[in-house]
């Protein structure tokens, strides 16, 4: 049998270019080797967007089209939404009780998201015990890895942290402790080399027109040092040469040369990336197409891993119960 894995994306808005080298391009490699459960995070999104939570129902189904379009193929993966199983809420709180509060205010990402994200209050009970919810989520389908960057191995360790006392606790092997499933994290910033980000705008969005893609690319900012067609160009301070380094690592070493010899200009560059981006996301573009004709279908979809995650996470609960006794 398979080893299971879980993995989830929060519908925060349309998906990116981020989205596909994170995490999508990596879920469809899985699939061939792993029992896959592939999660819309909504309760996660609400911690941050409770106070504008009217588009989540719509980037929900819109994520998920996006998700079949690059290749998640319903018959092999269980998509399912997470606040369609009470389960997960249920086993939050029973962790919750065990959870030292310190452990949850060192997380790394915590700190960070408070010092760093300014426009919304995530000064709250929910934002800070996240980590714990998001123990509960790979818990309840008793998942064997969990596919992470090293960024996000604090959060994995925290979830181990939570299996031991509960076991021990309660004299019982109830639950496994999660392995890491390490992938590689792929660095690609913002269309204006910052941080990719919805709020600044500086993103592809996989469902976006050919010309708009095209506008976006050819206003990215490139080698800072270049001034002239003539001046040597510096590839590797260029954010145009790192997207051919992400998506079309083929073409960097002659495309490198090129920059250094000042035989192809930064427009020209811009320009050519444009279209194989285009290229690219063409199929992607068109399966969703198709998708968004047959909405019900896709909603059976959901329905459909939506039960069969629930029916994971009524055994798991069963057990958890039996352990405390209610």
């Amino acid at each position: 049998m398979k080893k299971r894995i879980l993995s989830g994306m929060r519908p925060t808005g349309k998906l990116h270019l981020g989205h596909l080298v994170g995490a999508l391009a990596n879920w469809t490699k899985l699939q061939d080797k792993y029992d896959c459960f592939f999660m819309v995070a909504d309760w996660h999104a609400l911690m941050s967007e409770y106070e504008n939570p009217q588009m989540l129902k719509e980037n929900m189904l819109d994520n998920v089209i996006d998700w079949l379009a690059c290749g998640i193929d319903s018959q092999e993966s269980t998509i399912f939404i997470q606040s369609h199983v009470p389960e997960h809420l249920e086993l939050s709180f029973v962790l919750s009780l065990i959870t030292p509060l310190g452990l949850l205010e060192r997380c790394p990402t915590y700190k960070e998201q408070l010092r760093e994200v300014t426009n919304r209050d995530l000064s709250t009970y929910a934002f800070l015990g996240y980590p714990v919810l998001q123990a509960a989520d790979i818990l309840l389908y008793r998942a064997d890895a969990v596919p992470v960057g090293e960024d996000q191995l604090p959060h994995l360790e925290l979830t181990r942290q939570i299996v031991r006392k509960f076991n021990h606790l309660y004299k019982a092997d109830c639950f496994a402790e999660p392995k890491a499933l390490l992938t590689e994290t792929t660095r690609l910033l913002g269309l204006d080399g910052r941080k990719m980000s919805k709020s600044y705008n500086n993103y592809i969005g996989l469902s976006e027109e050919p010309e708009v893609i095209r506008k976006k690319i050819l206003n990215m900012i490139t080698d800072p040092e270049r001034i002239r067609l003539s001046d040597p160009g510096h590839p590797h301070k260029c954010n145009v040469f790192n997207y051919y380094a992400v998506f079309f690592p083929e073409c960097k070493q002659e495309l490198e040369k090129s920059c250094v010899k000042s035989s192809i200009g930064c427009t020209g560059c811009k320009k050519e990336l444009a279209d194989k981006i285009i290229n690219l996301l063409a199929p992607m573009q068109e399966k969703r197409q198709a998708l968004l004709k047959d909405k019900k279908h896709v909603q059976e979809i959901i329905s459909a891993g939506s039960l069969k995650a629930s029916s994971f996470a009524k055994k798991t609960m069963s057990e958890v119960r039996n352990l405390l006794k209610i």
